[in-house]
């Protein structure tokens, strides 16, 4: 080869290999799974971080990047779009998925963390010749750098429409959700701007681990012990609470490993509470949990049955979910049995049990701390096709539960759809009433009118969980 030919065809520096940096690597392979594959952030995440570990890659600051780097992303999608989509020259659908993924995670360093300019710009660019080539690294160069020329508050006057002229695509810009999400939230939560801000600030939070004690084979005092004072904090409402500090990790607790404790947001932990203290006549022998996957519910529900000798069945339609029901339950102290059945046509007979839980699939709009693709994934659409199941597993609680026991509806969506409305359709055709369900979580306020009961990030600290306690008469 000639020194002609060796030399680069333009003037310049001659050509450099793009460096691979670990942490953003890993971020842009979760964020393309989450996109390519609707996979959740918070199950593929762990084991790419794990796997990163074994092999050097990275320590604990790097992890905690890389994390901070996924879920804020996600978190602020709706408000970084926006904000792309001022800075290039053609609508957001044509860019290809790959590269928009590449310009979120560079948007969010620039206006969502306190990495510098400099750095998150150049830090993009060369993960963008990375993984699209040097052609579309420049189109992210040019793009970024539109970007960096204004801070976050100054991009959403940009971007967002003014409060006074359309508040939910104004809070949707804003808040970083889909306007009908917005709508619907607001819709449940009642009240002015102040509440639905808090409740859309919740939702984009870091939310905390939180550890539940299982009845009868371990205890929050026994947790908070081992952690210490420094890594954890007894939970707010629930006695078998434990929070972890940041950082904390489950995995590494002998309690978690052995199933004794395991992880589980408070207001899950309240639900089960509050169905296992209902008031109740006659006897108190036989509980179910009829939607048991993936089984911590069911797992706090057998402990408690299991102080007062009744036995829990745990429900499970899709067999490999009832198989992590059986491995959450295994170890109770009690009698349990778990099975995998469809809660819509039960093998039980009429009348069977004198607690019953049906917490039943929906659309997850109360975790979208947890889970923040959820809310780009979600379509108002999707209510309808929950809509008849939720009532039919609903229906199935009342005719399994004796004449005076109770049954505990509950979702992980404070949409009223979800909630409200299914109950009091499937109460008109059913001898039951509601109780208050107020009484049943001592100590935490601002739980609204009853009898039902939802709660939420902004007040409580929790998933927006419903719960609405109904007792069979007839």
């Amino acid at each position: 080869m000639s020194e002609q030919s060796r030399r680069p065809s333009k003037p310049g520096k001659p050509y450099r290999r793009p460096q691979k940096d670990p942490v953003r690597m890993l971020a842009f392979e979760a964020l393309r799974a989450v996109d390519e594959r609707d996979a959740y952030a918070n199950l593929v995440l762990p084991p790419l971080l794990r796997k990163a570990r074994e092999k050097g890659d990275f320590d604990g600051r790097d992890a905690a990047l890389a994390t901070e780097l996924v879920y804020g992303t996600l978190r602020r999608q709706g408000t970084y779009d926006a904000v792309i989509a001022a800075c290039v020259d053609r609508p957001l659908r044509e860019v290809d998925p790959p590269v928009l993924d590449v310009l979120s995670l560079g948007v969010h360093q620039l206006l969502g963390t306190r990495i510098p300019t400099h750095a998150a710009v150049s830090a993009s660019v060369e993960l963008a010749r990375v993984v699209l080539g040097d052609g579309r690294a420049k189109f992210v160069n040019a793009v970024l750098r539109k970007v960096s020329q204004h801070d976050l508050e100054a991009w959403i006057e940009k971007v967002a429409p003014p409060y006074d002229d359309d508040p939910e695509e104004n809070l949707a810009v804003v808040h970083s959700h889909p306007r009908w999400v917005v709508s619907a939230l607001w819709d449940a939560l009642g009240g002015g701007r102040a509440g639905i801000e808090d409740l859309l600030e919740a939702d984009n939070e870091r939310p905390e681990v939180t550890l539940v004690a299982r009845p009868g084979r371990s205890t929050a005092g026994e947790l908070l012990d081992v952690l210490g004072e420094e890594s954890a904090l007894p939970g707010r409402w629930s006695p078998y609470a434990v929070r972890l500090s940041e950082g904390g990790e489950p995995g590494a607790i002998d309690a978690v490993r052995e199933g004794r404790a395991g992880v589980q947001d408070e207001g899950s932990q309240l639900v089960a509470i509050a169905l296992a203290n209902a008031p109740l006549d006659g006897p108190d022998k036989a509980w179910l949990d009829g939607c048991a996957g993936p089984g911590g519910k069911a797992a706090m529900l057998a402990g408690l049955a299991a102080e007062r000798g009744a036995l829990l069945l745990a429900s499970e339609k899709l067999p490999h979910r009832a198989g992590l029901v059986a491995k959450a339950l295994a170890g109770n102290p009690g009698p349990y049995q778990v099975i995998a059945a469809d809660g819509t046509r039960p093998p039980w007979r009429s009348g069977t049990f004198d607690r019953v839980l049906m917490d039943v699939p929906c659309t997850g709009l109360g975790a979208l701390r947890r889970r923040p693709e959820a809310r780009w994934r979600r379509r108002p659409q999707d209510l309808e096709g929950f809509a008849p199941l939720q009532r039919g597993l609903l229906r199935t609680a009342l005719d399994s539960v004796r004449v005076g026991g109770v049954v505990g509806y509950a979702t992980c969506s404070p949409h009223l759809a979800e909630t409200r409305a299914v109950v009091d359709d499937v109460l008109k055709q059913h001898a039951a009433e509601l109780i208050d369900a107020r009484p049943l979580l001592p100590g935490v306020p601002a739980l609204g009118d009853g009898p039902d009961v939802q709660l939420w990030p902004h007040l409580h600290g929790t998933d927006a969980m419903y719960l609405a306690l109904i007792r069979r008469t007839g």
